[in-house]
């Protein structure tokens, strides 16, 4: 399996790129992208189809919450959705080919690739499909990852050669109580680490003490975590996780 690149080890990672609405860089768009490629930062993004297959770099379902439009991204083409701006922006939603060619190589990008069966089981594919033609080719550092780990699966033979992990936590949040015991118990105990030939993880920081957590780093496997937002978490955070992904306050970058 390929192994994660170094430079997500090193760098603090922009969640969801260094975004500040109030500063006109919503999340995930190209200038909150710009911002951290300037700052030194890596960056992690999420990814939503278009109606037309296209991955977007966009993080809900829905375009409800952080545009004026409403409905399914996946109801609207790639062309409609570059033309619907971001609030706190004036920027469309990019595409993640435009997002490559932003950042160019210059830091790490960790892409999330959003949950598309409903019930993180199998019924998905295409979305990783597009995800593994636009990364095809790209020279620099990156990396992809899901909750679901139906979708690491399917990267994994769309691109066997980019190094993907597993977006994880207790999934005791409110959000994951829809999904049976069961299906919750098993994706707690992050039983499908080897068998989609992850070689990572990003972890919920308050969680970074569970046990699945403290087998997998024994085994030398890289956690990463999810979401500081002080640095005194962060401080916290890094007495386990390897590296953090952050918001809302300037994480510290290596000397």
């Amino acid at each position: 399996m390929p192994s994660l690149p170094g430079a997500f080890l090193r760098l603090p990672i922009a969640h969801r790129a260094l975004h500040d609405a109030g500063a006109g860089r919503p999340e995930n768009s190209r200038a909150a992208i710009r911002a951290a490629v300037d700052a030194g930062y890596g960056i992690e993004i999420d990814v939503q189809p278009s109606a037309d297959g296209v991955a977007m770099v966009f993080h809900d379902d829905t375009l409800d919450r952080l545009t004026r439009e409403s409905g399914p991204i996946r109801a609207r083409s790639a062309e409609e959705l570059g033309r619907i701006a971001l609030l706190g922006g004036d920027e469309g939603i990019p595409a993640l080919a435009e997002v490559l060619a932003l950042v160019a190589g210059r830091v790490p990008l960790l892409v999330e690739i959003k949950d598309q069966d409903g019930a993180f089981g199998p019924n998905l594919g295409a979305l990783e499909a597009a995800v593994a033609d636009d990364l095809a080719g790209y020279g620099g550092p990156v990396a992809v990852m899901s909750f679901n780990p139906h979708s690491v699966a399917a990267m994994a033979e769309a691109a066997p050669d980019v190094p993907r992990g597993l977006t994880t936590m207790n999934w005791e949040i409110e959000e994951a109580r829809a999904l049976p015991e069961a299906r919750r118990a098993h994706l707690s105990a992050i039983a499908d680490f080897d068998r989609v030939g992850a070689s990572f993880i990003s972890h919920h920081w308050r969680d970074l003490s569970a046990a699945p957590v403290a087998a997998l780093k024994a085994r030398g496997v890289p956690v990463l975590c999810w979401t500081i937002r002080a640095a005194a978490q962060e401080t916290q955070a890094r007495e386990i996780a390897d590296n953090i992904t952050f918001e809302g306050y300037p994480a510290l970058l290596p000397a």
